[in-house]
């Protein structure tokens, strides 16, 4: 794998490095997109934790809870791509405000829900918010930084990526267990709202507005077309992949979530095919090909996948853990995971300072890391203890082999992405992001549940035992990440 720094993509407008005084508008710009990219993970986990007392006070249903905790990422992941074509046609900084603006309101929205219909319907509208949103993250970050200013911004963007799942478990657990004012989980979606106004003025300011060339690029976008088949092919296909992912385990899976799932299977061949004749016709298809064949992409997102599958997969069968196993309050159980946060973050922030020597053994050494640290875990939670003053340790080595494994595998691949396909590339790389933490959360949360319903009697004792087969399991995806690691990206 190359060691050097990623060069500027071909034919790249690098606008921010040519105007005079700009220097000074790129931490802000960085800010604010990543601050939003923060909060789009956040969403997702900060609602686990207060998933109890939702349930309590609108007498959800089992189905109706799972929705909720759902809702938000089944279209979050169904209208990435969609989002990330938008962006191209009608203007990077106009759609993410525009997407910033539909997610400050549907958290407010959801905040105030009186039954769990209303809060599920504001939660789709939140995700929505989110998919039109977060392509633009990427697409503004390859648009206007180049060269080191690009690496470094590309190692805050996988920093924020991973810790905005563990920081919703500890903000989830300190907000749910303040019940400020009385109110119970709604803090967990009115969070979003001050935040959420603060960024659109602050965006309003230091968003670069077009140029000609961008104008340029946008019109060449808006003759590309939408590809409204691909569009529909694709969000079918991951409509019926990831609604029974989230809804199988509950449901104790079903011959509907397997048809479902089988059926994607067939639609993402469809879209593929329909893709490649719509190329060779001279047509625009919805991915460009060119993004596709991109040097390494295709490993890249073998990685994605697996980093984002543990992680998630990590996150979800700890928390049960640690809140049914081991009855650790909310406020507890969130801040467990603050050295897996803090880890990941950090290393995402640093790796690219350590020695040249060290840059080729980054992703394999980072997957091992990881792999070695999760069955760590949960050797040292097995018989239902809390682990001692070593889990900590174990805990930092897997939010910084997890940070190896992705940062670097982000950085690389994006590096060959021309400055014209930053949005078709956003688009696919926050679909394969966001389905990879479906994976982990739908088949190592089934995983976990499994083995515990196995060991008859509930406890920690049993909980334990059940978390160290599931992190048996975790570690070996790890493991065949390391593996990938030492195949090297073409350029």
């Amino acid at each position: 794998m190359t060691t050097t720094t990623p060069p500027a993509p071909a034919g790249s407008t690098p606008a921010l490095s040519k105007a005079s005084g700009t220097d000074n508008r790129r931490g802000p710009l960085l800010a604010v997109v990543l601050a939003a990219q923060f909060m789009a993970p956040l969403d997702v986990f900060i609602v686990n934790v207060a998933a109890p007392t939702i349930r309590t006070e609108l007498h959800a249903s089992g189905a109706g809870l799972q929705l909720v905790i759902a809702g938000y990422t089944i279209t979050y992941a169904v209208l990435l791509i969609t989002g990330a074509r938008l962006g191209e046609r009608v203007g990077h900084r106009r759609v993410y405000l525009g997407g910033l603006a539909v997610f400050t309101a549907a958290s407010l929205a959801c905040g105030l829900a009186q039954s769990t219909g209303e809060l599920i319907a504001f939660r789709l509208l939140q995700g929505a918010g989110s998919a039109i949103l977060i392509p633009q993250v990427l697409s503004l970050i390859q648009r206007n930084f180049t060269g080191e200013a690009r690496v470094k911004a590309l190692g805050a963007y996988s920093a924020v990526l991973a810790t905005g799942a563990a920081a919703g478990q500890v903000l989830g657990g300190i907000l749910v267990s303040a019940d400020l004012f009385g109110t119970g989980w709604r803090p967990v979606f009115l969070v979003n709202v001050p935040v959420g106004l603060v960024l659109l003025v602050a965006a309003v300011r230091v968003l670069p507005r077009d140029e000609v060339g961008r104008r340029a690029e946008r019109a060449a976008g808006r003759a590309r077309g939408l590809d409204l088949p691909g569009l529909v092919l694709l969000g079918a296909a991951v409509s019926l992949f990831t609604v029974p992912l989230v809804l199988g385990q509950e449901a104790d899976w079903p011959l509907w979530s397997w048809l479902s799932m089988a059926a994607a299977v067939v639609l993402f061949a469809l879209f593929r095919a329909y893709e490649s004749r719509l190329a060779r016709r001279g047509g625009a298809p919805l991915i460009a090909p060119r993004v596709l064949r991109t040097p390494g992409i295709g490993l890249a997102v073998f990685r994605i996948v697996a980093v984002m599958a543990v992680n998630a997969g990590f996150l979800f069968a700890l928390t049960l853990h640690v809140q049914s196993g081991l009855g650790y309050s909310p406020l507890r159980a969130g801040l467990t995971f603050a050295p897996t946060a803090a880890a990941f973050g950090l290393v995402g922030l640093v790796w690219r300072r350590w020695p040249q020597a060290l840059q080729r053994t980054l992703i394999p050494g980072g997957f091992a890391l990881t792999a070695v640290s999760t069955a760590a875990v949960g050797l040292l939670l097995r018989d239902g203890g809390d682990g001692g003053p070593w889990l900590y340790v174990a805990f930092v080595g897997v939010g910084g082999g997890l940070s190896l494994g992705f940062g670097p595998t982000l950085t690389r691949a994006l590096a060959g992405v021309r400055a014209e396909d930053a949005a078709d590339a956003s688009g696919l790389l926050s679909t394969v992001t966001q389905l990879g933490q479906l994976t982990g959360v739908a088949a190592f949360g089934a995983f976990f549940l499994n083995r515990l319903e196995s060991q008859g009697a509930p406890g920690a004792y049993s909980s334990g035992n059940a978390l160290l087969v599931c992190f048996y399991a975790l570690a070996s995806v790890a493991a065949l990440g390391a593996v990938s690691g030492l195949v090297r990206m073409r350029r």
